[in-house]
C-alpha cells in the first residue's frame, strides 16, 4: 500500500513542478510587461513636465536684457530633444504591442531596464530645470527691485 503512494506521489510532483515552473515565468513575464508600460507612462510624464517647466521658464527670460538671455531662449525654444524621447517611448510601446507576446525574457528585462535608465536620467535632468528656473526667478525679482531702485536715466533699456 505504501508504495503505490510513493510512486502516486512522485508522478504527482513530476507533473507539478514544471507546471508551477511555468506559471512563475508567466507571472514574471506579465510583471516585466507591465513594468515596461508603467515606466513608459512615467518617462512620458516626466517628458511633459520637462515642456512645460521650459515653456514657464520662457515667460522669465522676457524679464531679462536680451543679450542676457538669448542663449537660454534658444535653448528653451529648441524642442527638439523632447520630440526625440516622445518618439523613442512611443517606439518602446510599439515594440511592445509587436513583439511583447515572443520576446524573449532577456529581451524584456533589456527594455525594461533601457527604460529605467531614461527615467532616472529625465528625472534627474528636470529636477536641474527646475532648479534653474527658481533660481533664474529669484536673479529676475532682484534685478527688477534693484532696478526700480535706480535712477531711470541709468536704467538698462530692453528692446521691444
Amino acid at each position: 500500500m505504501l508504495v503505490p503512494l510513493l510512486i502516486l506521489g512522485l508522478v504527482l510532483v513530476a507533473v507539478a513542478l514544471p507546471l508551477w515552473q511555468r506559471r512563475r515565468r508567466l507571472v514574471h513575464r506579465q510583471g516585466t510587461l507591465t513594468r515596461i508600460l508603467d515606466l513608459a507612462d512615467e518617462v512620458e510624464r516626466l517628458l511633459n513636465r520637462s515642456q512645460e517647466r521650459m515653456t514657464a521658464m520662457q515667460s522669465l527670460l522676457h524679464r531679462v536684457p536680451d543679450d542676457i538671455g538669448a542663449i537660454a531662449q534658444a535653448s528653451l525654444e529648441s524642442g527638439l530633444p523632447i520630440r526625440e524621447a516622445k518618439r523613442d517611448v512611443l517606439q518602446h510601446r510599439l515594440w511592445i504591442q509587436k513583439h511583447g507576446e515572443t520576446a524573449t525574457q532577456a529581451e524584456l528585462d533589456t527594455a525594461c531596464a533601457a527604460l529605467d535608465r531614461a527615467r532616472l536620467r529625465i528625472s534627474g535632468e528636470l529636477e536641474d530645470l527646475e532648479n534653474a528656473g527658481a533660481e533664474l526667478a529669484i536673479a529676475t525679482k532682484a534685478a527688477e527691485e534693484a532696478a526700480q531702485r535706480e535712477p531711470a536715466a541709468l536704467r538698462r533699456q530692453q528692446e521691444p
